[in-house]
């Protein structure tokens, strides 16, 4: 039996001889089956096994295909895995913006609708190279698939590289070592082959050859070892010194009356003692949160107290305020940022937020999209800072990201290139409300400081506040939605990783793969319906 054929039916070309003989209605039911396992695998949920399979189900779906129906079924597996893994996007713009339900809700289409094109044109390529063969499809899944992330992270203003594949297996403190290297990229890179090689596998036993069985049997077995005796083997590592990472727990809302601070005198009294005390038991920096307030060094009252908290506690005062700039056009525009008080109270270091949250902290496209005027007056408008940082803290070198800029792994470790010794991520997670979006942030935080060797300090306004070892362990957490402090071990590192060094060489390699392996099928096809 030929690995390609086609036929001409009533002026369609059909593709047939590599897939199964799967039904129009089964192809779309796999890709459904797809995005919803895929979503499955990520929080709340935790089923992180079914990102082992979840791919295998749309390449199964889209082999044989016609291209418009591959372009359709991609589509339909990135709706719904955004629409399940992602549902809380909604819920900031609708609650929070706060939006009305139709802006909020296009906007929240857009977006989703965007980032399954990406996964369209996964399907697409798949369906493509499989016209010569299910093992030149298998092998080329997944270089297009970490491209398509790769692609998905580098949108230009929406870019979104949330619940990335490689997130499912970086739970494992075995196989998240290899970020070090490679980034989050690679764990992708890996999930993606294992999904590809069973798809492959099962080919092969439907032809009644049992090598490719065999391979994916042997993988497996690889991988269980691997991820069940390989954490004995990460090295242990102990914090040398101590950051007081503050959780204030200040209820989410859309506005601050000018009152605030003396409406919330008495809140603002015991976080200052709870931040004070702490630091003179055991010394250390005290940090608070990306901004969960009015708090602006530009405003006198909260000025004062953050002096003071900065003497109290001896040894730098680092949080999230709102930042007043004079703009070129004689405008004062407003920065999310970070400061640093020392302990004289003096402000020696301020850091401006680069990546900022599109359509919750600015617009994007706001000339071609008709409501964006009104999107601007509801959430405001924050301008982008340019520079990746250095300070100075227990006189070594820190950075400091802020929130949704911890989802970036090429953004965050330009701050250790720049110096850094270890990474502060401050964040606000209350927009989430109750939904799984803290527990993803978090998990992509984590890969961050394995992806740099670098301890990574994390504090946020009602959690999930931790601090995370430089091999992905999370070595001190604070219960969520409590006002509290966790004294947070950490230390300095100054060894660069490759993937510090080298950033996102392999998906650029990946990229490249599958363009050779798209043109070399497009050449072999083209020549092939020449014949």
């Amino acid at each position: 039996m030929p690995l390609f054929s086609q036929r001409a039916a009533g002026g369609l070309t059909v593709y047939n001889a590599v897939a199964m003989n799967l039904s129009k209605t089964a192809r779309l039911l796999l890709a459904i089956a797809s995005g919803a396992a895929l979503a499955l695998a990520f929080p709340l949920f935790h089923f992180s096994l079914l990102g082992w399979i979840a791919p295998a189900m749309l390449i199964v779906a889209v082999l044989g295909a016609t291209p418009r129906l591959a372009l359709l079924l991609g589509l339909l597996q990135g709706l719904v895995f955004y629409g399940f893994s992602v549902p809380w996007f909604y819920t900031v713009m609708r609650q929070y913006g706060p939006l009305p339900v139709a802006q909020a809700g296009g906007v929240f289409l857009l977006v989703v609708l965007v980032l399954s094109l990406f996964h369209a044109v996964f399907g697409l390529g798949v369906a493509w190279l499989g016209r010569g063969g299910a093992a030149r499809a298998c092998l080329a899944a997944p270089f297009l698939w970490v491209a398509m992330e790769f692609g998905i992270t580098h949108m230009p203003d929406i870019g979104f590289p949330w619940n990335l594949l490689g997130y499912v297996a970086a739970g494992n403190l075995a196989f998240v070592q290899m970020t070090a290297i490679t980034g989050i990229f690679g764990l992708s890179l890996v999930v993606a082959g294992y999904n590809a090689m069973a798809v492959w596998a099962l080919m092969q036993f439907r032809d009644r050859k049992l090598g490719g069985v065999k391979l994916w049997i042997g993988a497996t077995a690889a991988l269980i070892v691997i991820g069940l005796a390989g954490p004995r083997f990460v090295p242990q590592t102990v914090g040398d010194h101590v950051a007081h990472l503050v959780q204030t727990n200040f209820p989410v809302s859309n506005g601050y009356p000018v009152n605030w601070m003396t409406v919330h005198a008495g809140e603002m009294d015991q976080l200052e003692q709870i931040s004070i005390g702490a630091a003179q038991k055991i010394p250390g920096i005290v940090v608070w949160p990306e901004v969960p307030a009015p708090f602006s060094l530009q405003d006198a009252n909260f000025l004062v107290r953050a002096q003071r908290i900065a003497r109290g506690a001896g040894n730098g005062f680092l949080v999230g305020v709102i930042d007043w700039k004079p703009l070129p056009d004689g405008k004062i525009g407003a920065s999310n940022s970070a400061a640093l008080l020392d302990s004289a109270g003096a402000e020696n270091f301020l850091y401006d937020k680069i990546h900022l949250v599109p359509f919750s902290e600015y617009v994007p496209w706001r000339s071609y999209l008709g409501f964006a005027g009104s999107i601007t007056s509801l959430i405001g408008d924050f301008q982008h800072g340019s520079q990746y940082k250095v300070g100075r803290m227990a006189g070594e070198p820190f950075s400091v990201f802020i929130c949704y800029e911890a989802i970036f792994p090429n953004e965050v470790r330009r701050f250790t290139l720049a110096g850094a010794d270890v990474l502060i991520n401050i964040s606000d997670d209350g927009w989430f409300g109750g939904s799984g979006a803290p527990e993803q942030h978090l998990a992509m935080a984590r890969v961050r400081a394995v992806e740099n060797r670098r301890w990574l300090l994390r504090d946020t306004n009602d959690g999930i506040t931790v601090s995370v070892d430089p091999y992905g362990r999370i070595a001190a957490q604070l219960a969520p939605d409590i006002r509290g402090e966790l004294d947070a071990p950490y230390g300095f590192r100054t060894d660069l990783t490759p993937y510090a060094r080298w950033g996102d060489w392999l998906p650029w390699l990946c990229a490249l793969a599958a363009l050779v392996l798209l043109l070399f099928g497009t050449r072999k096809g083209f020549a092939r319906d020449d014949k």
